[in-house]
């Protein structure tokens, strides 16, 4: 295949993902040089629904909508957004019990060594406050406080604060249409009736829509969720199962009544056969009930999730079924899945919205230039592997990390085997509270640290530098940076009011947050 045929890119699929992908795309293909290099055309029916419920975010997102151009206020504007700081989680450990997984990190090394190993000798020494009083992020949200780090202060906690967003996926894949259209996209209303395949390599020769229209192109982009129109049922990827290590397949997902205060952050409800979010937006609070369909049924399922919202139910609880594993390939010949096509890992870190962030990013750190080269596909294949295996097993840490005996669903987390990459991360952390970062993936020390303290595994010692210091000298530090955190948290504004001043959104009839 030349250059020159390799012009016409066709998205298969709406929804946040595709328009994600043709927003950024057309951002950095569709120059106005005067010459049209590239066509990039998008497929989807307005019959076929979205899932819509990836209404949490991690702070990449921040990244990714600066690279389009987009500013945070317009944004969370044009989202009925919130921010957040990080999540919640309630009952994970044990009934009752509660931890932060907060964005920022925690406390200040000393000699390059993390703060949290002094924090071990000092809970050691029964001389250590709840770990998450040392982060910014957990103190503010909180007590349901935020604002926007400042440039001007890198070495104070309020230079340090890491944000993200709760957003309306709906909204946000209707914005980035617009901004997409007005690139240069085209938008086509159809349904796909068949796959075309070239005889001469089975690459994806073109698709007939079911009006009898033929739309041709050079590279497909499967959007089309879990259906996988393009990369499992036209092209046989494979799919690797990991339902025996996250065994929720089914998600109830109902918006309620918004209620007050306006919370910056997520909140993660263990239930006994899964888990329940809340994510709060100007509008209304999302909700979802995760859960396996092997350990309760659908209608109980609602029962638990109705009768637990803060506000009267805006809809009937809406079902979604998914199966937690990964195309053993997402990029084959000409076709490349993005999104849910691409393989599920459930949302309870909030990592569908990135996945396909970094999918976009891989595309184009790998955008086919005088063919499609069999290298670039495979490292593709292979990055994409290796960020979603690390994604999962961070996922599954918080399963199996429970002491929770209290039904069927939990004994089983609680006993089931787990992936050796994760087992050895556990391992290391019981030992001596290590942790180490893997080439590019995800989750940062701090989130795992934060996550594993929080499910009660405390190691069994720490690094041998931090006997080093005078046990005085160490606890002054600490409740010197938690004391700091605290009054740095008193300057900052409620959360509403924050979103009130800076973002708010422009339809007042759904804005519940004060003016």
């Amino acid at each position: 295949m030349s250059l020159k045929q390799l012009r016409r890119v066709v998205i298969v699929g709406g929804g946040s993902a595709g328009w994600m992908v043709a927003a950024a795309l057309s951002r950095l293909l569709l120059r106005d040089d005067g010459r049209q290099h590239w066509t990039i055309e998008l497929i989807e029916s307005e019959e076929i629904g979205t899932v819509g419920v990836g209404e949490g975010t991690i702070p990449a997102i921040r990244a990714f909508n600066s690279a389009l151009g987009i500013s945070e206020d317009e944004f969370v504007r044009e989202t009925k957004g919130t921010f957040k700081l990080g999540i919640e989680f309630v009952g994970w450990n044990a009934p009752g019990s509660r931890y932060f997984h907060g964005f920022s990190d925690i406390g200040r090394p000393i000699d390059g060594v993390s703060f949290h190993q002094y924090w071990l000798r000092l809970r050691k020494a029964g001389l250590a406050h709840d770990f998450a009083e040392y982060s910014i992020n957990s103190v503010a949200a909180l007590q349901g406080r935020f604002m926007r780090p400042l440039q001007d202060m890198a070495h104070s906690p309020l230079g340090e604060i890491g944000h993200a967003f709760h957003f309306d996926a709906n909204l946000y894949g209707r914005y980035l249409r617009r901004r997409a259209e007005q690139q240069g996209v085209v938008r086509t209303e159809g349904r796909i009736g068949e796959v075309l395949r070239d005889p001469l390599n089975e690459n994806i020769a073109g698709l007939r829509l079911t009006d009898g229209r033929l739309i041709e192109g050079d590279l497909f982009i499967d959007c089309s969720g879990m259906r996988a129109l393009l990369i499992e049922q036209t092209c046989a990827a494979g799919f690797e199962d990991w339902s025996h290590w996250l065994p929720c397949d089914r998600a109830l997902a109902v918006p309620s009544e918004s209620a007050m205060p306006l919370l910056p952050y997520t909140r993660s409800t263990a239930r006994s056969a899964g888990w329940q979010w809340r994510i709060p937006l100007q509008h209304r609070i999302g909700n979802g009930h995760v859960y396996s369909s092997a350990f309760m049924q659908d209608g109980e399922a609602a029962d638990v999730l109705l009768r637990t919202l803060d506000g009267k139910p805006l809809a009937e609880p809406r079902l979604i079924r998914f199966a937690a594993g990964r195309r053993k390939r997402t990029w084959v010949g000409n076709c490349v899945a993005i999104g849910m096509s691409s393989g599920f890992v459930e949302p309870l870190e909030s990592t569908s919205i990135h996945l396909v962030q970094s999918a976009i990013t891989r595309l184009m750190d790998l955008f086919p230039h005088a063919g499609l080269d069999a290298a670039d596909i495979a490292a593709y294949n292979r990055q994409t592997q290796f960020e979603l295996e690390r994604i999962r097993d961070f996922i599954i840490l918080h399963y199996k990390l429970t002491t929770r005996a209290d039904s069927p669903f939990w004994n089983y987390c609680r006993q089931m085997p787990i992936p050796d990459t994760l087992a050895e991360k556990l391992e290391l952390f019981a030992a001596n509270a290590r942790i180490y970062r893997a080439d590019t993936e995800l989750f940062r020390e701090a989130s795992w640290v934060q996550v594993m303290l929080g499910q009660g595994l405390v190691p069994n010692g720490y690094h041998p530098v931090c006997d080093i210091h005078p046990l005085q000298r160490l606890q002054a530090f600490a409740d010197d940076v938690r004391d700091v955190v605290r009054r740095c948290v008193a300057t900052m504004p409620m959360h509403e009011d924050f979103v009130a001043g800076s973002c708010r959104a422009r339809d007042e009839d759904h804005f519940t947050v004060p003016a």
